[in-house]
């Protein structure tokens, strides 16, 4: 299945905290959206792999995704090497994305900077025609996204554009909420984590409702371009009234 955008995130919940707007807005337009987490989680405080995955499927469910897969790179351990690379370079061949969502350059957890860079070396290896890859034992062509962009998570970095996602801003919290084991759930037993605390969702709240007045919205999500991006025209731009 040949994708119009495929987000990557190191941790199952990476997606749904980032970028899940965007890709609830572009389903909304009909592109086709994919999501592979470069990690199972293993080292997360609370739950387990196995409920990760019951809780990545129900939030998948609600982004309306066409796929998702899990590489199962060693959660907090993985590096930017040949195999992770190569890994990578399969599912991007195999989705043949237009468009790429890769972890923050530089955040609080060491695991989001490394896969931003292990994704974004990865999608310039991807267009290699000597580098050889595998699929269901066919060699896989070629393939480049026309962009990578970097989705901002706990550092507020400043972004390069802004996507509106007011209509699809309670879709959003609903995805991040089907995590249940992660975030404030007073059902849930475990020990009180950084993203357990009951506002921290205030304060991603508060995130996007800043990005979202930067550009005369109610609710924004802002991204990183690895590269510079060009518009066709004036008409491609958001009205803004602030």
């Amino acid at each position: 299945m040949k994708l119009d955008i495929l987000a990557f995130g190191a941790h199952p919940d990476d997606i749904e905290l980032s970028c899940s707007g965007l890709l609830l807005v572009e389903k909304k337009n009909g592109k086709k959206t994919g999501v592979i987490d470069l990690t199972e989680g293993e080292l997360g405080s609370r739950g387990s792999v196995k409920m990760r995955y019951e809780e990545s499927s129900n939030a998948s469910a609600i982004l309306e995704l066409d796929v998702r897969e899990n590489l199962q790179l060693p959660d907090g351990f993985f590096i930017n090497d040949k195999d992770s690379q190569l890994k990578v370079i399969q599912a991007i061949r195999k989705y043949q994305p237009e468009f790429v969502l890769c972890n923050a350059p530089e955040d609080r957890h060491p695991d989001h900077g490394r896969g931003s860079q292990l994704v974004s070396d990865a999608c310039f290896l991807s267009g290699l025609s000597k580098i050889e890859t595998i699929n269901n034992k066919k060699t896989q062509s070629p393939w480049r996204p026309k962009y990578v962009f970097q989705y901002i998570q706990d550092r507020q970095l400043e972004p390069d554009f802004i996507i509106d996602i007011t209509e699809v801003f309670e879709k959003k919290i609903a995805s991040i909420k089907a995590y249940k084991t992660q975030f404030h759930n007073p059902d849930i037993d475990g020990p009180e984590t950084y993203i357990s605390k009951p506002e921290f969702l205030e304060h991603l709240i508060s995130i996007n409702k800043i990005a979202g007045k930067k550009i005369g919205v109610q609710y924004g999500e802002g991204f990183i371009s690895v590269k510079k991006i060009g518009l066709k025209n004036l008409d491609s731009l958001v009205q803004n009234n602030t």
